[in-house]
């Protein structure tokens, strides 16, 4: 985990960028402030929740990079008004007239960056139509302030090629560029020009015009960044540790007590051109033993198998109590199944750091 930080930072101080780690991956705030010890400089956060508890952690530059309810607004008038420096987001001129409205009764001017959609994989304004403008001079009329731009280029979990990922960082680094610089030429202020996933952000070749990147995946890695290039295997931080209780051998499968409550129902690699199932098996050191998937689960049974033929040896493999280790498809999705981390430490001991759940 610590190295994985030390890649991305690293790599963000060469293109001379800010890096604003998103929280959501881990939840943890020994994880977080490990990212931020290590030249991360404030975070992103997909729910109030999680800005509640990092602010309490002592962390007060948040952004709050999911499009915001009407219904949430009073929240974040509270964290603001406790000493957070929240920034909230937007993508539409309804969004903006709510904020507006609650922010002119509470005498309170929200900081509220536009949403850009630079590859039409989710939420945004594209970066040269006419309401981008319209949502601007709506904010800046209605007495909030534009903080900046923000995209994430989230079809880059579909690529896998160098070039493409390249194309795809380049092409969210031009389309956010560009709608902040139409912005200011239309007289609006636009300080900060945020981009970023954990592909884009390893593909860049530059990062010009852009303030800041936000990534979270990197901190641990997982299967589906491991398809899309960016990472070792030997590079993914977290597994989930199972223990063999059964077997039908005449099928080939060895039953183990992590199901898809443990490893999630994400099966984010199926679409890529290497499926892992519910993930890669490996032993209990984290050595991954070629060919082996955790194939398919159950609630709380799961089922490892070899992918490429019946291993009617299976039992004999591995036998009743053999403990497993699973790199999970999508470490976000996995980790939202647990309560805690057990941090295994470099000199051997193991830390138990606690993580959070909820909105």
């Amino acid at each position: 985990m610590r190295d994985n930080i030390m890649r991305m930072q690293e790599r963000m101080n060469a293109l001379g960028v800010r890096l604003r780690p998103h929280a959501k991956t881990s939840k943890c705030i020994p994880v977080v402030r490990a990212q931020l010890e290590a030249g991360g400089q404030g975070i992103t956060v997909s729910t109030l929740k999680e800005a509640e508890v990092f602010f309490a952690a002592g962390i007060a530059d948040i952004v709050y990079a999911v499009g915001i309810d009407a219904a949430k607004l009073p929240r974040a008038l509270a964290l603001r008004r406790s000493g957070c420096d929240l920034r909230i987001v937007t993508d539409s001129v309804a969004g903006v007239r709510a904020i507006a409205s609650f922010g002119a009764a509470q005498a309170e001017a929200f900081e509220v960056w536009i949403e850009v959609d630079v590859d039409g994989h989710r939420s945004g304004i594209p970066p040269d139509g006419a309401e981008l403008l319209t949502v601007g001079r709506a904010l800046h009329d209605g007495g909030m302030r534009v903080g900046g731009v923000l995209a994430h280029a989230g079809a880059s979990y579909e690529a896998h090629e160098p070039e493409a990922l390249r194309a795809i960082a380049e092409a969210e680094r031009a389309g956010t560029v560009r709608a902040a610089d139409r912005l200011r030429e239309a007289g609006l202020p636009c300080p900060v020009v945020s981009v970023g996933s954990t592909p884009t952000a390893f593909s860049a070749r530059r990062l010009d015009g852009v303030t800041e990147v936000r990534a979270g995946v990197y901190v641990f890695f997982d299967l589906v960044m491991h398809n899309v290039g960016v990472c070792r295997m030997d590079e993914i931080a977290l597994s989930v540790l199972t223990t063999v209780i059964g077997h039908q051998e005449e099928k080939g499968w060895a039953i183990v007590d992590a199901g898809w409550m443990a490893m999630s129902r994400d099966r984010g690699t199926r679409e890529q051109q290497r499926d892992f199932g519910y993930g890669q098996v490996c032993d209990e050191h984290g050595a991954p033993i070629d060919g082996y998937l955790l194939a398919s689960a159950n609630q709380e049974h799961g089922i490892v198998c070899c992918s490429e033929r019946v291993d009617r040896g299976i039992a004999a493999r591995f036998p009743i109590g053999t403990r497993l280790r699973i790199l999970p498809n999508h470490t976000c999705a996995t980790a939202a199944q647990h309560p805690e981390f057990r941090a295994m430490l470099a000199n051997g001991e193991v830390e138990t750091w606690p993580r959070f759940y909820g909105w």
